[in-house]
């Protein structure tokens, strides 16, 4: 049977090392620097079909826009941190924002579907992982 050594870098092993009990703190920091970068594009996308190309004249108020939001960093029970982008409920006369934004996302009889979700997750992949990976360097630098 074949042996294999495999020896990881010295930087990355100094790096870990490094990281000690900040772990935790720092994969939330990179979260939340991934999280806004996804928010920001899907606030843009959202803002960009909200209201148009409408049968009728748009009744919108912002109120879509304004409830979405990033949670803060959470723990699952598997132990990985987790961050969520979503609506704040409920709206101020009750109905669903999660509702309103499905409806948008994936239509309904009569209209037209006017996806701003994921195209937002697929347009800002790169720059997530770009903007997490730097801010992981940057808070390795500082301990």
């Amino acid at each position: 049977m074949a042996k294999v050594d495999i020896k990881m870098p010295e930087d990355f092993l100094l790096k870990m090392s490094r990281l000690g009990d900040k772990s935790d703190d720092i994969a939330e920091k990179v979260l939340e620097a991934g999280g806004d970068v996804i928010l920001s594009k899907v606030k843009s996308n959202l803002s960009s079909v909200v209201g148009k190309n409408t049968k009728y004249e748009s009744r919108s108020t912002g109120e879509l826009t304004n409830a979405l939001g990033v949670t803060a960093v959470k723990m699952d029970r598997n132990g990985n941190h987790n961050v969520k982008i979503g609506f704040a409920e409920p709206r101020s006369e009750g109905e669903s924002n999660a509702k309103l934004a499905n409806i948008i996302e994936y239509g309904k009889h009569g209209q037209p579907a006017k996806p701003f979700l994921k195209p937002a997750k697929n347009s800002s992949k790169a720059e997530c992982i770009s903007v997490m990976q730097s801010t992981f360097e940057e808070e390795v630098r500082k301990l």
